[in-house]
């Protein structure tokens, strides 16, 4: 982090509530920048734009076409229930699991496609997404307790079906150590797995002590290969090193900014900056290294930097921060500004 006088800005600045009306999800505009935390204060987090259907990627219907859909009853495609999100470039990666389904979206292609099936099996509660080597997609279906592996052509390459899992609910990718980590929130662990598929080890057991779990749900890799655990049930965030030791926690019950009453979705940033979902009160909070509450930004509505039950999280190269909004059935994404984007 950038010095002490960050920490102490962020951490007196109270949220910004938007400056929109609510509409309907998916749809809503801003006249006036969105950003956290409000002036006079330096904007640390600003709003950027929302996806949720394909006209938000540059995809315009036709005219023909939506005579079409008025006869049919069909209605133009849209996020259903988005529960996690990753981005490669300009490839928006979103596991939906009211959709039964993975989208694609490239806002630079003009791409909203969305893959349904596994090798010639539909997915069912795919929830989870995490980017490896080479383009590798990993997709974890909770309900068939199984990693679908898809190469950068969207060709299914691989399935993890190991028989120790039983309700996978995040994952993160560590292509320094060529790692795949698996929240297990049923079994009360995370599994590590090579990149293609050989089990490695695991963390953890069922409890509350250091290292131990409680319904763990997502998980994330920083640049030194930690790994960040939200360990839901135990209204906690737990970090283990690159070996798998335990190496810090933080956090606990509460509805008070830097408390947890239902953390989920997890990521850092280039300067490593802890955000974490806080999917009960609709909102992300953000902490330092040492777990220091910073900031809190959104709250709940249907408007742009409004959450309604929101998962998964994905920080970019470029500290662009992607947010499942789930019950919204949308994408937002937001934009870290660093001191020297003043």
């Amino acid at each position: 982090m950038r010095g002490a006088a960050l920490a102490a800005l962020l951490a007196l600045a109270p949220a910004c509530g938007p400056q929109t009306a609510a509409v309907r999800p998916g749809r809503e505009t801003s006249t006036t920048a969105l950003v956290w935390p409000r002036p006079p204060l330096q904007p640390r987090i600003r709003f950027v734009q929302t996806l949720a259907k394909p006209r938000d990627v540059g995809i315009e219907t036709s005219f023909l076409r939506r005579v079409w859909e008025v006869i049919t009853g069909k209605e133009e495609e849209w996020l259903i229930r988005p529960t996690d999100v990753a981005a490669a470039g300009e490839t928006i990666l979103v596991a939906d699991a009211g959709a039964q389904a993975l989208w694609l979206l490239s806002p630079q292609a003009r791409r909203f496609h969305k893959i349904g099936e596994a090798g010639g099996q539909r997915l069912v509660s795919p929830v989870a997404v995490a980017l490896g080597e080479d383009s590798r997609i990993y997709l974890a279906d909770s309900y068939l307790a199984k990693i679908f592996v898809y190469d950068k052509e969207e060709k299914l390459i691989n399935t993890i079906s190991d028989p120790r899992l039983q309700r996978p609910a995040g994952l993160a990718y560590d292509a320094r150590r060529e790692r795949l980590y698996v929240g297990d929130s049923a079994a009360h662990r995370v599994w590590i797995f090579s990149g293609d598929g050989k089990a490695l080890g695991e963390i953890g057991r069922r409890g509350g002590a250091n290292g131990e779990f409680n319904f763990p749900t997502r998980v994330a890799v920083d640049r030194n290969g930690n790994l960040y655990v939200t360990d839901t049930l135990n209204f906690r965030l737990q970090v283990f090193d690159p070996n798998g030791k335990f190496a810090g926690t933080f956090g606990r019950h509460g509805d008070t900014s830097g408390e947890f009453a239902s953390p989920k979705g997890i990521a850092l940033d280039s300067e490593g900056h802890i955000y974490v979902v806080e999917a009960l009160f609709d909102a992300v909070q953000i902490f330092d290294r040492e777990g220091r509450y910073l900031l809190t930004f959104g709250e709940r509505g249907l408007g742009a930097g409004q959450f309604w039950l929101p998962g998964g999280l994905f920080i970019d190269a470029q500290d662009r921060i992607y947010v499942a909004d789930a019950y919204n059935q949308r994408i937002q994404v937001f934009q870290y500004v660093s001191e020297t984007q003043k």
